[in-house]
């Protein structure tokens, strides 16, 4: 499932597209989601653009940051 739809325009150079992408397939496939029209799903983009925007690239880092969201006392 492409993150590229949740981007609207977001000024990300190529190799953060890719990494945003990677770490939104994972953390999609981690939490069980499937329907890129699910609520939850949406707020696994937004978090990873969020932590993207604020500078980090490696998609394991961003994937784990939406994990920690889902799950805050971990």
């Amino acid at each position: 499932m492409p993150i590229t739809p949740f981007l609207q325009g977001q000024p990300f150079d190529p190799d953060a597209t890719r990494a945003m992408g990677v770490a939104f397939d994972d953390a999609c496939r981690r939490l069980g989601l499937t329907d890129k029209a699910d609520r939850a799903t949406e707020i696994v983009a937004r978090k990873i653009i969020e932590v993207a925007q604020r500078g980090e690239r490696d998609p394991i880092r961003l994937a784990d940051a939406v994990l920690k969201s889902f799950k805050p006392n971990e």
